[in-house]
């Protein structure tokens, strides 16, 4: 049984409040939580048991996995911050492809400057994007003094921010410092194999010796997007996983997968 209150519906809203929200048989639901979901037009939506366990369980076979992707501390820059750290008019240069079609890890490297520390040669993703960003480790946040919250790739609003320093000059961001969630990048036709959309979240299992469990990993679902499991290099070296590796679902939107608590 879970308690829905208004306060823990607040803390999904980075995340996405599902709508409908779906409310199993012996959930229980403040009032408050009930006018916190109108007041956003969002209905309940009652579900058994039953309904849920053969949803899950139509998610998988036991056998199917998805490739690991570990992601070190890195930059995503906009072009107005292209041009103040490396000169006007300059562009970006690819270096090496990324597992995401169209994006790539650039020939460029900048210093990051927090409040305590320095990080030098941290890697710039191209191609420039809306907003600059910085995805660190939970670690790397102890060296350079600040600590960013657990986000989705642009979800910016209310980060620290930090200073980046270039050969041809430096940029002062007011905000855009974020631990990166774990997520995993999808397809549309590999959705349907997972049976999952936009938006849900998967149960996913280590498989190595030090066999760690991910809660909850959002899926991220777009049509350029290929199979990868998207961590940072804590959490890669917290399960002992690298980059090629694999690991197993277990289940989706919080619920086990029948076979896998066999």
């Amino acid at each position: 049984m879970a308690l829905i209150t208004e306060a823990s519906l607040r803390a999904m809203i980075k995340d996405g409040i599902p709508n409908p929200f779906p409310l199993q048989e012996e959930d229980k639901i403040t009032p408050s939580a009930v006018d916190f979901l109108k007041g956003r037009g969002i209905p309940l939506k009652r579900v058994n048991n039953k309904e849920v366990m053969e949803q899950t369980n139509a998610l998988v076979a036991p056998d199917l996995t998805i490739p690991v992707g570990v992601s070190n501390r890195h930059i995503h820059l906009s072009p107005e911050d292209v041009e103040r750290l490396f000169g006007q008019g300059y562009e970006l240069t690819p270096l090496k492809n990324l597992s995401q079609p169209g994006q790539f890890a650039a020939k460029e490297q900048l210093t990051l400057v927090g409040p305590k520390g320095i990080i030098h040669g941290v890697r710039v993703l191209g191609p420039a994007r809306g907003a600059s960003q910085v995805e660190i480790s939970k670690t790397d946040g102890f060296q350079l003094g600040i600590h960013p919250p657990v986000r989705l790739s642009g979800s910016i609003e209310g980060t620290p921010g930090i200073t980046l320093i270039g050969p041809k000059g430096f940029a002062t961001l007011a905000k855009g410092v974020i631990i990166a969630k774990s997520h995993v990048h999808m397809s549309p036709e590999e959705a349907e194999t997972f049976q999952v959309q936009d938006g849900d979240s998967l149960i996913l299992q280590a498989m190595g010796d030090r066999p760690v469990i991910f809660p909850d990993v959002i899926v991220r679902v777009h049509p350029n997007f290929v199979l990868d499991f998207h961590i940072d290099l804590d959490e890669a070296n917290a399960a002992a996983l690298k980059t090629g590796d694999t690991v197993k679902v277990l289940g989706k939107n919080g619920v086990l997968l029948s076979w896998s608590r066999r």
